[in-house]
């Protein structure tokens, strides 16, 4: 089996997390993606740490965990983009590209000759992607962006934490940078579409994804409810704002997710509780009438599960087909027997730890095969090779360095 897009040549210009993250998609859909980064510095998430990487004599390395997230797959060649010369590798990779990712501030990489209007004179085929915090227009676009920023401005924030007027309360960003995450994703989305649209048209193109964009579009049920009704969403912790039960409830011995997701599986749940007659009650019998009264109903729930252990609950409720889990740590996720099936945690060779642990890609093909033996490269580790590539013999590769070009 062949991967999906070893046929496809990715120039990843992009650094951080948002479109690093999209070039990652894409390296484990089997794309050649080249990571372009500054010489002696690379990509800012090198240093985000600790934690960092060890090699093989338990020394740390120069390669945070965060970095080693996001950048799979990659080849890494260091380029001064300052430099007429470091431009024209750029240029020369270009015409040999299917993809450009890129996310620096709006129109900076045109200053430098490597806009998309640029780029696409070597290679009118070319699909551009830049991404931003705020996009290409409006008064926002050329402030810088981060991912806690855009929670807050985007209103996730204002529907993440614990209400305000219980311990704790008060706004929460999510515990992971969902938003790069999501605009990594839309972005790997967006390019495959307009290869899809290149095959059939012959044309390249120029796509703009906005981080602010992204969030706002992906408030999903919290948009609707407010923009039905004209209520504003408020945080309401774990519970659901339109599906009950659904929340953390207390046990014996530690605390359980319970999430029921329709009529039927409230009465299985009922069952297994001893309160039958609650699937029939006035109160409770539909969805919309718990999500009415769950100021009753979850009180009564809680006093209930307080009876047994966590253990005993979830044994039972999962065999009656409820939906349930305890509440994970990260320890506990990669020990649970689903995810090792799944194989989602892999040990990759590396050039100066030995191996790197991974978690790798959801995606699963029938007849296709994913790419997970290429780890996140060292800064510049392969800039030799790449332009060898390009016809550069090594008296001009050494020339480069000795420039400081690379």
């Amino acid at each position: 089996m062949t991967s999906p897009l070893k046929h496809i040549k990715v120039l990843d210009l992009s650094r951080i997390l948002a479109a690093p993250w999209a070039g990652q998609v894409l390296a484990d859909l089997g794309a050649d993606v080249i990571k372009v980064e500054r010489p002696g510095m690379g990509d800012d998430t090198r240093s985000w740490g600790p934690p960092f990487l060890k090699d093989k004599d338990g020394v740390e390395t120069k390669e945070a965990g965060y970095y080693l997230s996001a950048n799979r797959g990659k080849r890494s060649i260091t380029v001064d983009l300052n430099t007429a010369e470091g431009q024209k590798i750029i240029r020369d990779l270009a015409a040999q590209s299917d993809i450009v990712l890129e996310n620096y501030k709006a129109n900076t990489l045109n200053k430098f000759g490597l806009g998309y209007d640029d780029l696409k004179v070597v290679n009118p085929r070319l699909i551009y992607c830049s991404v931003t915090g705020f996009g290409q227009t409006g008064p926002r676009r050329d402030h810088a962006a981060y991912d806690f920023m855009i929670q807050a401005m985007g209103g996730l924030m204002s529907v993440t934490g614990e209400r305000d007027d219980l311990p704790g309360g008060g706004p929460q960003k999510v515990g992971v940078p969902i938003v790069d995450l999501m605009t990594g994703m839309y972005t790997a989305v967006a390019v495959l579409a307009a290869l899809e649209r290149l095959n059939v048209t012959g044309k390249g193109d120029y796509i703009d994804i906005a981080m602010l964009d992204v969030l706002v579009s992906s408030m999903a049920n919290q948009n609707m409810n407010y923009l039905v009704s004209g209520n504003p969403p408020k945080r309401a912790g774990n519970k659901h704002p339109n599906i009950q039960p659904q929340d953390v409830f207390q046990c014996s011995d530690g605390y359980i997710v319970l999430v029921v997701g329709n009529d039927s599986q409230f009465a299985k749940f009922c069952e297994v509780i001893g309160r039958t007659e609650w699937a029939t009650d006035e109160r409770f019998s539909t969805n919309g009438k718990r999500v009415r009264n769950q100021k009753i109903l979850l009180p009564m729930i809680t006093k209930i599960l307080l009876q047994k252990s966590m253990k005993v609950w979830a044994d039972q409720l999962d065999t009656a087909g409820v939906p349930c889990s305890a509440i994970n740590t990260i320890p506990e996720v990669f020990e649970d027997e689903q995810v090792k099936h799944r194989g989602l945690f892999i040990q990759v060779p590396h050039p100066t730890a030995g191996t790197v642990p991974q978690v790798i890609s959801p995606i699963r093909f029938a007849d296709a095969k994913l790419s997970f033996d290429r780890p996140p490269p060292l800064l510049g580790q392969h800039t030799r090779d790449i332009l060898g590539e390009l016809g550069l013999d090594s008296a001009e590769i050494d020339g480069l360095a000795a420039r400081g070009v690379i």
